[in-house]
């Protein structure tokens, strides 16, 4: 019986770890509050076999100072919005942020794999969980990564602040 436990446990284990690669992801999950992050966002596949044109990420509220890195053959999109409270950065004040990162243009095959970064300084909340909405696009369709819940079908890439 202790057997056939530990085989169902490790079967479910690797369905659930190979399930969770399907999707948009963080490279690194968990990082320290207040730090500088450099997110790694993984593309492991397309929309129903077509290949992604367009990543769009949502920046988590209270993420400052993001950066995206340009990737080539795809055109850098970012769109800012206001800030409700503005603040001060090496004596400059700053009243906007970066609200989204789009990367448009590109033609990411369904067979292939990538990764799209960019970099920011994080909030100062230890124990708190930031998502980063991200959403496909492609020729006939979209995945949408939003979902807010862990074991939802379309979980939003998250990181854990400690």
């Amino acid at each position: 019986m202790k057997f056939l436990l530990s085989t169902f446990s490790a079967l479910t284990a690797l369905c659930l770890s190979s399930l969770a690669a399907a999707h948009v992801t963080l490279q690194v999950r968990e990082a320290p509050a207040g730090s500088t992050y450099r997110a790694v966002l993984q593309v492991p596949h397309g929309c129903a076999g077509e290949a992604t044109e367009v990543l769009r990420v949502r920046i988590p509220d209270g993420m400052r100072n993001v950066k995206p890195m340009p990737k080539a053959g795809w055109e850098l999109v970012i769109i800012e919005e206001e800030l409700a409270e503005p603040y001060t950065n090496h004596g400059n004040l700053i009243t906007s942020r970066v609200a989204e990162v789009q990367w448009r243009g590109g033609n990411l095959a369904d067979a292939h794999y990538d990764e799209f970064i960019l970099r920011g300084s994080l909030p100062n909340t230890p124990n708190s969980t930031l998502l980063f909405p991200t959403v496909q696009e492609c020729a006939s369709g979209a995945e949408r990564w939003i979902e807010s819940e862990t074991g939802g079908r379309y979980p939003a890439p998250r990181l854990q602040l400690r």
